[in-house]
C-alpha cells in the first residue's frame, strides 16, 4: 500500500546529529506523528491509530537516535501520538538498554488552535487540506473557528523553548504532534510555505536547540533562524 505522505525520519535523525557534531548538547525537537489511517469519514479523524508500517518507522526512529542526549517525550493527547512516542520509547530502550521517562501529554501538541471542529472539518471537505491551511494563514477563516496562526506559531514556538529550558545537558526533547502544528512553525519561524516546499512527512521535525546562551530553530530544508 502506497504511503499517503513521506517518512522523514531519516532527516529528522540527520539534523539532530548535525547539531549535535556542531557541539549542540539542548535539543527540542517538535516532529509529526508516524503512518496512520485515514477515515472515510472527516468526524473520525481523532480515532485514526497507526498503521503497521507506521509502527515500525517509528519503532526505527527510537532505534536511531543517538544514546546522548537521552530524550525525554512528550505527546499531543490523541492516540497516534501516543502510540509514535511510546514506540519511540521503545526503540531507544531496546538498542542503547537505557530507561527513558514517560511520555507526557500535552493540549499544546495537540490541535488546540481549531477552535470550531464542526465548522473546520466542513471547510476542509469543501476547500480540500492544502487550500484551508493557505486561508488560514492568510487570514481568510474567521477567528471563531481556527486560532490566529500567527498567535498559533508564537504558542508553539514558547512550548518548545520552553521544553528547552527544562532540560538538563545532554537531554533532547522529543514532542510527537502533528502536521497542522508543524505548518505554522514552518511558515512563520522557518519561511516554508507548504505550496513550495511540500507537506509535512511522516516523522517530520522542526528542531529548537540551544547554543552559546541564544536559541534557534532549524529544519533539514533550511538553515538554522533565531527565536
Amino acid at each position: 500500500m502506497k504511503l499517503k505522505h513521506e517518512v522523514r525520519s531519516r532527516q529528522t535523525i540527520e539534523t539532530i546529529t548535525s547539531l549535535l557534531n556542531d557541539g549542540v548538547t539542548k535539543i527540542s525537537v517538535i516532529i509529526r506523528h508516524s503512518d496512520r489511517f485515514f477515515p472515510k469519514e472527516a468526524r473520525m479523524e481523532p480515532f485514526m491509530g497507526l498503521t503497521e508500517g507506521g509502527k515500525s518507522f517509528a519503532l526505527d526512529l527510537g532505534k536511531n537516535l543517538p544514546e546522548k542526549p537521552v530524550p525525554r517525550l512528550f505527546s499531543s493527547t490523541i492516540g497516534r501520538c501516543i502510540e509514535t512516542a511510546y514506540l519511540i520509547d521503545k526503540g531507544y530502550t531496546q538498542q542503547h538498554k537505557t530507561v527513558v521517562p514517560h511520555n507526557t501529554t500535552s493540549d499544546f501538541l495537540a490541535p488546540f488552535y481549531i477552535k470550531n471542529i464542526e465548522k473546520a472539518i466542513h471547510m476542509v471537505e469543501a476547500q480540500g487540506s492544502e487550500q484551508f491551511i493557505r486561508n488560514w494563514f492568510d487570514h481568510k477563516i474567521d477567528g471563531d473557528i481556527m486560532e490566529n496562526p500567527e498567535t498559533t506559531s508564537a504558542i508553539l514556538n514558547e512550548f518548545m523553548i520552553e521544553r528547552l529550558k527544562q532540560l538538563r545537558d545532554l537531554e533532547m526533547a522529543v514532542c510527537v504532534s502533528h502536521d497542522w502544528n508543524i505548518f505554522p512553525l514552518k511558515e512563520f519561524k522557518l519561511g516554508l510555505p507548504h505550496e513550495k516546499k511540500g507537506d509535512v512527512g511522516y516523522l517530520d521535525g522542526v528542531v529548537f536547540y540551544e547554543k552559546a546562551n541564544q536559541y534557534f530553530v532549524t529544519s533539514y530544508q533550511c538553515e538554522p533562524q533565531p527565536v
